[in-house]
Parts: C-alpha cells; structure tokens; sequence
C-alpha cells in the first residue's frame, strides 16, 4: 500500500483524498499525510502544502454546496450546531473547519449563509494548514 505514495503519485493521492475527506464524503487525509511523510519523498512543506491545497478544494465544494441550497429567512436559520457556531463567532468558526463532525457543516452553513467565500477561503486554508502542520510536526517527532 505505501507504494501509492512514492513518487509523484503520492502527491495525488494526498490532494484526492484531502478533497474527499473535507466534502461529506468519508476520506483519511491524515492517514495519506502520515504515510507521504513516512516515505520522505517529497518535502514536508510540500507535503503540508498538497494535503491543505486539496483539503482546502474540498471545503470550498461544501460552501459552495450550500450557496445553492435556497436561502432562507434569518428566522429559520437555527437549530445546527455549526450554525450556531458561525452566528456566535462569525467568520473565526471556519478556522476550526477541520473538526470532525462539525467542520464539514461548518462550510456548507457557511455558504448558505452567504458568508462572503474569499474571505471564507482564507480561514478554512488556515484553519487546515495548522492541522496538517501539527499533524507533520508530531510525525516528525518535533512535538
């Protein structure tokens, strides 16, 4: 199995499986992200940088999933955890959009919400990329 991540090859299976794990989908980007490191490859930054990018991609499917969802009046939009979340702390929500469970409705409800996407976009990468770069350092052995 860890001859999928040597070579190029593994840089598409981490972005694929990052996009995968960040929609609705069931997905092991941080199984990929072990095994990539594991192998040593490629750089870690580089590493980091794939996994985030496709993670990344694949929060932004959910956003834009919910952008099409009908919007509905302010009154109706309750009852969600991850909606509560997005009405109590705004746009600082998105960096936990990495979160099991709560993180991949935390970016559809950001998108039905018509939360403005760049700056969306911005937190969700950064909220992912400090996962992913302290998932690396902990393998790594520097935590």
């Amino acid at each position: 199995m860890l001859e999928l991540f040597q070579g190029d090859a593994a840089l598409w299976v981490l972005f694929s499986t990052g996009v995968l794990s960040a929609t609705l989908l069931p997905g092991g980007s941080e199984a990929s992200l072990v095994a990539a490191l594991s192998v040593g490859d490629h750089p870690v930054w580089l590493v980091i940088a794939i996994a985030t990018l496709g993670n990344t991609l694949g929060g932004m499917t959910n956003y834009w999933i919910g952008r099409w969802l009908p919007n509905k009046t302010s009154h109706e939009k309750h009852g969600h955890k991850a909606l509560l979340w997005l009405k109590k702390y705004g746009y600082w929500s998105l960096l936990f959009s990495w979160l099991p469970i709560i993180g991949d409705p935390l970016c559809l409800a950001a998108g039905w919400l018509r939360m403005h996407h760049w700056l969306s976009m911005v937190l969700i990468l950064l909220g992912k990329a400090a996962r992913y770069a302290v998932l690396a350092m902990l393998v790594q052995g520097l935590l």
